[in-house]
């Protein structure tokens, strides 16, 4: 007779084993496929056509007309140019002192604005989150989101009747015993007007996502950081801001996308031949190439240069707020 075969008693041997044909069934059960998801959401992924109908008409369907920065187009041709002339353009405007002009004040213009306006909604809502009085914490808030809805055209003429040499300003300079400045037709003083206009109506309503993330936090936290003897200041440091991070960081990688595409229809209405050395911007420049001068080859061969400087800022932004902070967009 044959002995039994020893049988191993370690606590691997003892749990049973799935059967092999039934992993990938359990794997389907646990997942379900997008078309199930589109045929019992089919409610919420119908609100993402009209959005995505938007950007396809009117963001990517344009980019076709990019191939006139390598053609030659002259109006009332063909929409994609007559005939290829290479890298011309691009050679011209890469020679042009001009453009390194206003390049180098779109990046100025860029910094200041990035560096002055992007912190400012941080501190904001970091002191409304610290007013206890609900009707003064409501009165702010009313106030600083206010400008944000007027028009840009209405901001601007607020800002020249302002400043203009018999505005508020003057008034005030003069009633001191001083001389009237003309502040919108010296260039010294156009980056301090736009960027002072850029706090005025944006910092308001840049808090809004800010408060939101700052509910989020637990309340435990605090207490905690209380019991181990912090103040308001270090729970700001280590609770408050760590809480905000990722809503700072992902905001920071799309301001820094739009960091050449300074705002155009500010400058615009503000600007004038006077102002031209600071106040001169790619996207005014382009605007005088390509629509008042009809030269749109090159203008879009500089707009194209505009969009790859912009686009590797973002994936740049992207990837070293991922390896140093953990958060990105993706």
């Amino acid at each position: 007779m044959s002995t039994p075969s020893t049988v191993d008693a370690s606590p691997q041997a003892q749990v049973p084993l799935p059967p092999v044909g039934d992993l990938p069934r359990r794997g389907r059960s646990r997942t379900r496929t997008w078309r199930r998801a589109l045929r019992r959401d089919w409610q919420l992924y119908s609100l993402v056509v009209l959005p995505l109908v938007f950007f396809l008409i009117f963001r990517y369907l344009p980019m076709l007309g990019n191939v006139i920065a390598f053609r030659r187009f002259q109006p009332g041709g063909s929409i994609f140019g007559e005939y290829w002339v290479g890298l011309r353009y691009v050679r011209m405007f890469l020679a042009d002192p001009t453009f390194w002009q206003v390049f180098t004040n779109t990046l100025i213009l860029g910094t200041l604005t990035l560096v002055v306006v992007f912190p400012l909604p941080i501190v904001l809502a970091l002191l409304l989150n610290e007013v206890r009085a609900r009707r003064m914490k409501r009165f702010v808030q009313s106030v600083s989101y206010l400008p944000h809805f007027l028009s840009i055209v209405i901001v601007a003429a607020m800002v020249m009747q302002i400043l203009s040499v018999d505005g508020t300003v003057n008034s005030i300079i003069r009633a001191f015993g001083g001389d009237a400045i003309p502040f919108l037709q010296q260039p010294g003083w156009f980056r301090t007007i736009y960027v002072s206009s850029e706090v005025w109506q944006t910092v308001g309503w840049g808090t809004i996502l800010y408060l939101a993330a700052l509910t989020t936090i637990d309340e435990d936290l605090y207490e905690a950081a209380r019991i181990d003897g912090a103040n308001r200041w270090r729970q700001t440091w280590h609770v408050t801001l760590p809480g905000i991070r990722p809503t700072m960081i992902t905001l920071l990688i799309l301001n820094i996308g739009t960091f050449m595409a300074v705002g155009f229809e500010k400058i615009l209405l503000l600007y004038n031949p006077l102002t031209y050395p600071t106040a001169d911007v790619i996207s005014t420049y382009l605007y005088r190439m390509g629509v008042v001068s009809s030269n749109f080859s090159y203008a879009a061969a500089i707009g194209l240069f505009e969009a790859l400087i912009g686009l590797t800022l973002v994936l740049s932004a992207n990837l070293i707020a991922r390896r140093t902070v953990g958060t990105s967009l993706w």
